[in-house]
């Protein structure tokens, strides 16, 4: 059993902006084939099990090629592959896993089912997403804007759109690295009131709007996400309806992206839907960076495996 000092991966409020630098750092040299101290695969003979309770395209293939290029080995599960799928809880899931793997990754829609992985893990726990925060995307867009425009410390990032758990992180990572962080969202669907409140307990810059303009004027960066998530998808017709009239407002297209500076790059987690949050004309035009913001989910996050698990 494994009993030295655990490096969790959970979310960018319990970790300093050093940790998270190094984070970044460990990534761009992995990008730029130039790893830190030398060693291409610092992980060889490690084993990450990966587990998915919600569907994934970028989560999954990133981790899987990170720890393989990394030198080390995925076991990949659904809740239906395991006995969480037939009522065993996931304090004895980690348990056991804790035996066999390295480390876990887990995607899950509760917060709490993170938590108690946790609890219970005697290995590094990486949070791949939970209903709460998506802190390993946020690490991505982080060093994409950095990457275009420099260090991200002092520039304004607008949000448009639904208050999910992107935003949180995006809340998170305002703090920790030092930007302005403007979130235009309908007064519904504001971030959760705790983030907000460790907002303001921190002083982080944020400017809570209702105004997509008055979010993105002038802004370096702007960012929105699905107004649909995949936990919601199964609401009822009526509900859907309610959500797309109230943040139709908040598409980003090219007008309000005229706001924002002329250098300002567009971002979006992905998946996307073209002519709902964000026009085709936009994600597909020049000041895009979704692409380059897809693949760096696999650099960072090669940073966050040879930080938990090296």
């Amino acid at each position: 059993m494994k009993t030295a000092a655990l490096r969790h991966f959970l979310d960018l409020d319990v970790l300093e902006t050093g940790t998270l630098r190094r984070i970044l750092d460990m990534g761009a040299a992995f990008k730029a084939k130039r790893p830190l101290g030398g060693d291409a695969k610092p992980l060889a003979g490690k084993t990450l099990a990966m587990i998915f309770e919600k569907p994934s395209t970028r989560t999954r293939v990133s981790f899987e090629v990170g720890i393989r290029q990394l030198g080390g080995e995925a076991v990949i599960l659904s809740h239906l592959d395991t006995q969480l799928g037939r009522g065993e809880s996931i304090g004895d899931t980690a348990r056991v896993l804790s035996r066999y793997c390295d480390a876990i990754m887990l995607r899950t829609n509760r917060a709490d089912n993170l938590a108690e992985l946790v609890r219970h893990a005697t290995v590094p726990v990486i949070n791949g997403l939970t209903d709460l925060s998506h802190p390993c995307q946020v690490m991505a867009d982080v060093m994409t804007i950095e990457e275009r425009k420099g260090d991200i410390a002092g520039k304004v990032v607008a949000w448009t759109g639904d208050g999910n758990n992107v935003a949180a992180s995006w809340i998170h990572a305002a703090k920790r690295f030092a930007f302005e962080l403007r979130l235009a969202c309908p007064e519904p669907l504001r971030p959760h009131a705790d983030v907000l409140a460790w907002a303001k307990r921190e002083g982080a810059r944020i400017q809570l709007l209702t105004d997509p303009d008055a979010a993105v004027r002038g802004a370096d960066a702007v960012v929105t996400d699905t107004w649909v998530s995949m936990d919601q998808e199964g609401t009822a017709r009526d509900n859907r309806e309610k959500r797309h009239n109230l943040l139709a407002p908040y598409r980003v297209d090219e007008r309000l992206m005229g706001l924002a500076k002329q250098d300002a790059i567009f971002l979006h987690c992905l998946p996307a839907h073209r002519g709902e949050e964000v026009t085709a004309s936009v994600i597909d035009g020049a000041q895009s960076a979704v692409w380059d913001e897809a693949e760096n989910r696999l650099h960072v996050q090669k940073g966050i495996l040879a930080w938990c698990m090296a």
